[in-house]
């Protein structure tokens, strides 16, 4: 990584001074927070927000050096993919040692949330609709007379996380869900309107093991430092550019 960052300091000819600052523009920043969720109807945090805008910066970066390397030369590349051929000769540069008992017990007690298995549902839910219908389609349900259509319409949830029920049907919805009967329809009111639910199973909360996971703890350790070892090389590149956010 030291051979690497030498060699674009030292090696290549700096850039015009133009090319050692990066603006965000407000209208970058404002798409930023638009795009932020699929429906646009989620506004990122301060932290979410700063770490798109470093997320982008260190882009264009990567994108600038891998020009000044020359890794465009031959074919016309857009910027992304720029950026990534020389994010690869920098990831290629990171050597790791084998990690030690210690640090992979470390690594376990800090993200042990990432290896247990969270409380999970299993439940079929119809879609959803105004209140005298879902009734009207729960008198029909009790009395085996419900319509094809509702039956295909009838979403199966298996294994979902109890703790991402209320972000996604509300926290009546999921406070009314856990207190069902196992294998019972019901009528319930959820975030976006009313619906006729079934709980089908539920599986407690089960801590991970350490020796259990201890493979998949390696992989991930090694990947984590991979990538913060790797960042840690384009932070040092980054202090060579001035970074201008606009207002």
């Amino acid at each position: 990584m030291g051979g690497l960052i030498f060699a674009i300091d030292h090696v290549v000819h700096p850039p015009a001074l133009d090319d050692k600052t990066i603006v965000v523009t407000k209208a970058m920043r404002e798409s930023f927070i638009r795009n932020f969720s699929e429906d646009g109807d989620q506004l990122p945090t301060d932290e979410q927000l700063k770490n798109m805008i470093d997320s982008w910066v260190a882009s264009e970066i990567l994108y600038r050096e891998g020009k000044a390397l020359g890794v465009d030369k031959g074919d016309e590349m857009i910027r992304d993919r720029i950026a990534f051929k020389l994010q690869v000769l920098v990831f290629d540069q990171v050597q790791l040692e084998k990690p030690s008992e210690e640090q992979l017990h470390a690594y376990f007690e800090k993200n042990r949330s990432r290896f247990d298995q969270p409380e999970q549902v299993s439940f079929l839910l119809t879609p959803a609709t105004d209140e005298a219908t879902v009734r009207r389609q729960f008198e029909d349900m009790k009395a085996e007379r419900e319509n094809a259509d509702l039956r295909d319409r009838t979403r199966v949830f298996p294994n979902r996380p109890v703790n991402s029920l209320a972000q996604s049907f509300g926290e009546n919805f999921r406070t009314a869900l856990l207190s069902l009967p196992i294998g019972e329809w019901h009528v319930i009111q959820a975030s976006d309107g009313w619906r006729i639910a079934r709980l089908d199973a539920r599986q407690a909360f089960q801590p991970a093991i350490f020796e259990s996971v201890r493979d998949q703890l390696r992989l991930m350790w090694t990947t984590d430092e991979t990538r913060k070892r790797a960042w840690a090389a384009v932070t040092k590149l980054k202090s060579a550019y001035a970074v201008k956010i606009e207002q």
